[in-house]
């Protein structure tokens, strides 16, 4: 945990062929580095299908846009495939205001994310 931001939590957990990343509290410049770290360390072991969970992730700043863009660009450079949770309106309209809504698969409950063809 970060001594900037307390209540800042990931993990990680394996599900069906899937990945799942779990993010809580505010992704921002202070979080951002851990939360690259983290998910790059999935990549690198080979996992290919990734879920980020947003669910309890209460702000995003323009640097953690930025590091989802940057794992993206990642996985797909390994034919890989990224798909959030947010159930957030407040973070949901962050991706609508930055057209950024389009360029990620985002589902509003991971059973859906899980599921989805």
């Amino acid at each position: 945990m970060s001594a900037m931001q307390p209540n800042f939590q990931i993990s990680h957990r394996d599900e069906n062929d899937w990945t799942v990343v779990e993010i809580h509290g505010e992704v921002d410049v202070y979080t951002v580095p851990q939360i690259r770290d983290h998910v790059v360390g999935r990549i690198d072991e080979g996992r290919r299908r990734i879920i980020l969970d947003l669910r309890r992730v209460t702000f995003i700043d323009s640097t953690g846009l930025g590091v989802f863009v940057g794992i993206l660009k990642r996985i797909r450079e390994r034919d890989g495939e990224l798909r959030l949770v947010i159930a957030s309106q407040t973070v949901r309209k962050i991706f609508d205001l930055t057209s950024l809504y389009g360029v990620f698969p985002i589902y509003d409950s991971l059973d859906a994310a899980l599921t989805s063809p």
